[in-house]
């Protein structure tokens, strides 16, 4: 009776042993681990000029938010930002799901989201807020849905404009967990969210996409995923580097490098978009073409005015020196954070009403200093990549939008495709996170 006994215990000892070696294992991978930003967007403030759309107003109203990240994991994070909020951000529930198609989730993926514990939170007025961990499997290139329910009055003062999907808003009520979300509205923005972080592996990284509305994807299809650094990391994916690398786009439609428009300028947001975000060790700067033909853009007056058409930028010209600076401003900062820096090409945009002789002459001479210049870390020539080889100031047919200055999914393709991915052996953010 007495060795029963003794064989019960030493037989239950090691299975206490074996269950806390694996507890130790799991915590020691875990904490060799570090988190990335996995998906990400450039927030900013809603757009002031005519033509833009109304600000959004909600109240007691459910929003569902769908973002496709590049890499899988079993533990995220969601980024809510308020930061272009006059006063706080009140969530009354979150929820983090897989997407089944449009408004509708996987129910059985669908999970609370908290903070500090509470299924509740107050966004201080010009503050980013981090959500708990979340312990969901999820697979590359899933669509998740982020739901919020904002009991209160709100206005999407802090957004980003275009978004990649389409945005459900619910009549009145919480519908935060439903799995059939029934919108009374829909837009293509998204309200108040910044990121998604995933817990990786040591050699996992984040590259990011860093421009105006060619880099954010304007003209690409809807749902589409098409835009360039969609593109990039699919690329990026079915590659044969041993590092995971999450490709991030910071890009702004309508943003510059020196001069505020749509968002702050690029030197003014690179702290936040960039230098901040978890992770982050290459970039690429696609960023200029709005520095050089805005100050053309004109506004007609009304009708029957006398007035002649207004030009809201005419003293904001710049020359290829000062748009030098600005990208050196860029590189310089990203490489005081361990951030390699690659620069890419202007690619043309003959057939604008902006574009004149001007222009064109500022944007080869930036383009040879981009491809020459030994500034940046490595070079992507976009340009070559789009350009009519028969015309070089205009974009090749097959691979322009329609309005002569924003590519085509085919033509951000085109982008894409001609990236070296044996650029990015990034490595890992080791160094950053010291």
């Amino acid at each position: 009776m007495l060795k029963a006994k003794e064989s019960t215990i030493t037989l239950l000892c090691a299975f206490i042993a074996l269950v806390l070696c694996q507890t130790i294992h799991a915590q020691d991978a875990r904490s060799k681990g570090h988190w990335i930003s996995d998906w990400s967007t450039a927030v900013q403030a809603p757009a002031d000029y005519p033509g833009a759309p109304p600000l959004l107003v909600m109240e007691n109203q459910t929003v569902r938010m769908v973002v496709r990240p590049a890499l899988g994991g079993d533990r995220l994070r969601i980024r809510f930002s308020n930061v272009y909020g006059g006063s706080a951000l009140k969530i009354g529930s979150a929820h983090l799901a897989v997407v089944r198609k449009g408004a509708t989730i996987v129910p059985e993926s669908d999970h609370v989201v908290t903070f500090g514990g509470q299924a509740s939170v107050s966004v201080p007025a010009g503050a980013l807020i981090l959500s708990d961990p979340i312990d969901m499997k999820t697979s590359d290139f899933s669509e998740l849905a982020i739901t919020l329910y904002l009991p209160g009055k709100v206005t999407g003062s802090t957004t980003h404009f275009l978004g990649q999907h389409e945005t459900y808003i619910s009549s009145p009520g919480n519908f935060s967990a439903a799995t059939d979300l029934i919108p009374n509205s829909e837009t293509k923005s998204w309200y108040w969210l910044e990121g998604v972080d995933v817990w990786a592996g040591e050699k996992a990284s984040a590259l990011a996409a860093f421009g105006d509305s060619i880099t954010d994807g304007a003209s690409s299809s809807l749902g589409g995923y098409g835009d360039w650094p969609n593109q990039l990391a699919k690329r990026l994916a079915g590659g044969s580097q041993s590092a995971r690398i999450a490709v991030i786009n910071k890009g702004i439609s309508g943003n510059r490098v020196l001069h505020d428009g749509a968002g702050v300028s690029a030197l003014a947001r690179l702290d936040r978009d960039i230098l901040a975000q978890p992770g982050v060790t290459g970039l690429i700067i696609l960023e200029s073409i709005n520095d050089i033909g805005f100050p053309y853009v004109k506004i007609p007056a009304p009708k029957g005015s006398n007035s002649p058409d207004f030009s809201p930028f005419a003293d904001q010209k710049v020359s290829a020196l000062e748009l030098r600076v600005g990208l050196l401003q860029v590189i310089e900062r990203a490489h005081e954070n361990g951030i390699k820096v690659y620069g890419a090409t202007l690619t043309p945009f003959e057939g604008v009403n902006t574009y004149n002789a001007e222009g064109e002459t500022i944007r080869q001479e930036l383009n040879q200093w981009i491809r020459t210049g030994g500034a940046f870390d490595a070079v992507l020539d976009f340009d070559a990549a789009v350009r009519d080889p028969n015309h070089l100031t205009k974009m090749r047919a097959e691979y322009d939008s329609g309005d002569h200055i924003h590519p085509s999914d085919a033509g951000y393709k085109a982008m894409a495709d001609a990236i070296d991915l044996t650029l990015f052996n990034l490595g890992t953010t080791e160094a950053r996170n010291r």
